[in-house]
């Protein structure tokens, strides 16, 4: 494991055991195993540590989600999958998201806001693109509404976790989840929120993914991925980006090659928005 790596998974652990606050930069060394030398090469602070997590931990959300609305299942699968993989992933990361909403004041700062709300803007864009896929122009007018009833059923129920002490069922939740959003997508009849007054799609600018932005990622990739398909297919999206002369069936093969593979799928997700 990459000395980086290690650092972020042991400093989950202690943030789970006792909060951000709580945890010094020693403490982590000490459960890693390293100097603080090294801990301060990989990350400049420990609010840069948090940024990091936040990052890694939005990403594979995001990646996640944004595969099962691209895939082909059918309509029928795709809304089921995507309240499924959802409330998954927050169980996945439930110890650190717990510890995160306890203690995000600490995390109040320009650099977090923007962090948030990027990711925020890419995860409607998901849903909109999931609404629009599942039922079409039947909800033309409420499509925009039905983003953020998602978005809220996806909030309440996850916060519900929190002073459960059952485990959820999650297959069933997610079936009441598709009924609750069938119901709403087939009788709302009187929207609010309209193409000009959403938010949606409307990505910051120094948050714009370009050219330059993902080979950068790339060869930052580049220096985790030693060997196999993956880093051959990174070094052939990168010349790509530099210099374009393959096809678009290629390069769609290329960036599926990268998909599964922790590392490197967000890249995947910048390189399919990017071509897109």
């Amino acid at each position: 494991m990459l000395k980086k790596q290690l650092i972020m998974q042991k400093a989950v652990e202690l943030f789970a055991e006792q909060g951000f606050e709580a945890t010094s930069v020693q403490q982590i060394t000490d459960r890693c195993g390293i100097s603080k030398g090294a801990f301060y090469l990989s990350f400049k602070s420990k609010d840069e540590l948090i940024l990091a997590l936040i990052d890694q931990f939005m990403t594979e959300i995001i990646t996640d989600i944004d595969s099962i609305v691209k895939s082909n299942k059918s309509k029928d699968e795709l809304l089921f999958d995507f309240f499924y993989i959802n409330l998954s992933l927050f169980e996945k990361y439930s110890d650190y998201a717990k510890t995160f909403m306890q203690e995000q004041l600490h995390l109040i700062k320009e650099e977090f806001i923007e962090k948030m709300h990027y990711y925020n803007l890419l995860n409607e864009k998901t849903i909109l693109e999931l609404v629009e896929r599942v039922y079409g122009d039947h909800v033309q007018d409420i499509k925009y509404d039905l983003v953020y009833c998602i978005k809220g059923f996806i909030r309440i129920y996850t916060e519900l976790f929190f002073v459960s002490h059952t485990p959820p069922d999650f297959e069933k939740l997610s079936h009441s989840l598709v009924e609750k959003t069938n119901l709403l997508a087939k009788h709302t009849k009187l929207p609010f929120i309209t193409a000009e007054y959403a938010p949606l799609l409307q990505s910051p600018k120094n948050n714009e993914i370009s050219k330059e932005k993902i080979v950068e990622v790339i060869n930052q990739n580049l220096e985790e991925v030693e060997q196999g398909i993956e880093r051959e297919s990174l070094i052939l999206l990168r010349d790509q980006l530099n210099m374009p002369t393959l096809p678009r069936a290629i390069i769609k093969g290329l960036i599926r090659n990268i998909r599964q593979h922790p590392i490197t799928k967000w890249t995947s997700y910048l390189l399919e928005n990017y071509y897109d």
